[in-house]
């Protein structure tokens, strides 16, 4: 899918006010800049009031009113909310929590993904608002459900349980399969029929972990499920409008992006960065790499973010000035070609009043409303970006089902595999080094250097791909707690890294996780630091010992570990090395890999991008940091954000401040 400009825009939700209001909106949108709105996203009550009985005369008249303003619709299915009239005559459809507590309606997703009823109800609103909208003038876009998996995320109700065997059966065949997937010898779990088998309810201990990571997978699958059927109805009478629907969370633990990015034209993100964190725009960046990633460098929309404050953290601060338009070109260095918001008018009622609009309760003449305004224009001057990409030489591995597992039950020591990827991603994200975030199956030819974080469930195909990328020539930074187990969480014979020992050179013997906030002594070459989280005592089986353990029971024995194979090498880390070290560590990698920044030797903060399309290049530039910095350019460039024409080689950058430079 490809965009004719940088779109801008949000959600609207006109049912929330008087139509006398729509007129103004209009107006105030037209002088934004404002080129492409989600609507309808919680319209279904509003349209389908009792089953059956529709009413799309007011909606009629909002797509009319955009069209006329010569604003597209991203348009939503609707279907994000059910009406109270659904669980009133059929309760069935309300999803359980483990602990058979059903979730009630009075929020939001109030649905159990399993449900037919559901389903049923769905598909009817959205083959109604496909025959009646399919052409209406308005539509760009088909907006698929809303923030799957967001609150419910997965059910455990006897609908789900159902669901959940029948997908037993169609991966394992019969019984006797699964009972050797689960490993239910252990603990008097063998199953003699399917209707023993339930969905990981409430248990007096730990649950069986196989069965927890296959009903992860099974709870996506679900989901999916009720996206595709949607999907595929609007296929059927749309073929050639694009759709999507928003990923949330930058990165979300129940739903894999990388999965459902196959079934989409185009992916989308709801970002929502917290302004109290000083490292929040790395969190983002590694969102908006993993997103760019999922289709393998197709440009993504911001499908939303906030103009200033949310209303659901525990502390909800207003985005300082500069910074909503600071954030807001991030995404669109890191691969966006649209950047909208959550929403446009700011809610009278409800749950989410107090969260920011563009258009906020006291009206246009607002600090808020000026910076949309601004952005908005500076949006439609850079309408040449649409299309261009992103190019990386390193790529950070992630992978959904390894992100089930690795969090699970009984482990030596509880992990948090986001932590994990941004202790990795961080020093490449400060080094001015694009990375690609991919999945397992990703063609790994393009890149120079490959970064796998805490793979704990490694498969042989996997293995197989690293391996090839190590021996073509390819370097590998593999860290701890890798190749523990198979797809059905079995231990791979022979312990850590498993498929992975010829290549790393090495075999874990134990793992020796460190006390809560315990760190360990590291010395790398000289360098001295503290390991993190974790060690581990590795004997090495051909590796090259490159750095070393200086505390306690494992004082002088190998930390990081470095093995030629084929035509190039592979490093292991037995910890995570504390910040500085771990910038240390990555940079070696990165010059033996044949890795180069962006630009070189930027100020402290100042993040660098490109952007490539035809003959052209785009650099961006963004000060994260609280003092101004000054880049020399390596040529003489145009800022596109500028207000003269004429190239330069020197950009002077104020505290938040962004330059887009034409090369």
């Amino acid at each position: 899918m490809t965009m004719p400009r940088i779109l801008f825009g949000g959600d609207y939700n006109p049912e929330q006010w008087p139509e006398d209001v729509w007129a103004e909106d209009m107006k105030l949108m037209v002088e934004a800049g404002v080129s492409l709105v989600s609507v309808g996203i919680f319209a279904w009550a509003q349209v389908e009031p009792r089953p059956g009985e529709y009413d799309f005369g007011w909606f009629d008249r909002v797509l009319d009113h955009l069209a006329d303003a010569g604003i597209g619709a991203s348009l939503a299915t609707m279907t994000a909310s059910p009406p109270p009239w659904l669980s009133r005559l059929h309760p069935e459809v309300l999803p359980n929590r483990a602990d058979g507590v059903t979730l009630w309606p009075g929020a939001r997703q109030h649905y159990c993904p399993s449900s037919p009823v559901y389903r049923e109800h769905a598909a009817r609103l959205v083959e109604q608002l496909a025959g009646r909208y399919g052409s209406h003038p308005a539509l760009r876009l088909w907006h698929v459900g809303n923030e799957y998996g967001c609150h419910v995320r997965a059910c455990y109700c006897d609908v789900s349980a159902a669901d959940f065997r029948r997908w037993l059966r169609d991966r394992y065949g019969d019984v006797d399969a699964l009972n050797a997937a689960w490993s239910t010898t252990f603990w008097s779990q063998r199953y003699d029929d399917w209707s023993e088998v339930l969905p990981p309810r409430t248990a007096p201990t730990f649950g069986n972990p196989a069965q927890k990571l296959d009903f992860a997978r099974f709870s996506d699958d679900a989901i999916l499920a009720c996206y595709t059927l949607e999907r595929d109805i609007l296929r059927r009478h749309t073929p050639d409008v694009p759709l999507t629907t928003n990923f949330i969370g930058l990165v979300h633990k129940p739903i894999d992006s990388f999965r459902w990015a196959a079934e989409q034209d185009v992916v989308s993100l709801d970002s929502y960065p917290d302004p109290y964190d000083p490292r929040t725009h790395v969190d983002a960046g590694f969102g908006y790499d993993l997103v760019r990633s999922a289709r393998r460098g197709q440009p993504w929309l911001l499908m939303e973010q906030a103009p200033s404050a949310v209303n659901w953290r525990e502390r909800n601060a207003p985005k300082p000035p500069g910074v909503m338009r600071l954030w807001s070109w991030q995404a669109v260095a890191q691969g966006a070609d649209a950047v909208l918001f959550f929403q446009w008018r700011q809610a009278a009622g409800g749950a989410e009043k107090f969260h920011s609009a563009m258009l906020p309760h006291t009206g246009e003449h607002t600090r808020t409303h000026r910076e949309v305004r601004e952005l908005g224009a500076e949006i439609a001057a850079a309408a040449e970006l649409a299309g261009t990409r992103v190019q990386a030489d390193v790529a950070l591995l992630h992978d959904w089902p390894n992100w089930w597992a690795v969090e699970g039950d009984a482990h030596p020591a509880p992990l948090d595999l986001l932590a994990a990827h941004r202790a990795h991603y961080g020093p490449v994200f400060d080094a001015h080094v694009t990375c690609d975030v991919v999945p397992p199956d990703a063609d790994l030819a393009g890149y120079r250097l490959v970064i796998v974080p805490n793979l704990y469930l490694l498969s042989t195909a996997t293995a197989d791909a690293l391996r090839a990328h190590v021996h073509r020539g390819g370097i590998l930074l593999v860290s701890y707690f890798t190749g523990v187990v198979d797809e059905t969480e079995r231990l791979h014979p022979g312990g850590a890294p498993g498929p992975l020992r010829d290549l790393l050179g090495l075999r874990v013997e134990e793992f020796w996780p460190l006390p809560v906030d315990g760190t360990i002594g590291l010395n790398l070459g000289g360098r001295h630091g503290r390991g993190l989280e974790w060690s581990e005592w590795v004997e090495p089986a051909g590796a090259q010992v490159m750095g070393t353990f200086t505390d306690g029971e494992l004082t002088g024995r190998p930390a990081v570990l470095r093995h030629s194979y084929g035509e190039g090498a592979a490093w292991y880390l037995a910890t995570r090395p504390d910040p500085a070290l771990m910038r240390a560590v990555l940079d070696q990698v990165r010059a033996e890999a044949g890795v180069a920044p962006v630009l070189p030797d930027l100020p402290d903060g100042v993040q660098a991008v490109r952007r490539h399309g035809g003959y052209r290049s785009y650099l961006f530039l963004l000060n994260h940091g609280g003092t101004p910095a000054t880049v020399a350019l390596p040529a003489p460039a145009v800022d596109l954000l500028g207000e003269q024409d004429a190239p330069t080689d020197l950009v002077t950058l104020p505290p938040r401040g962004v330059a887009v430079l034409r090369s």
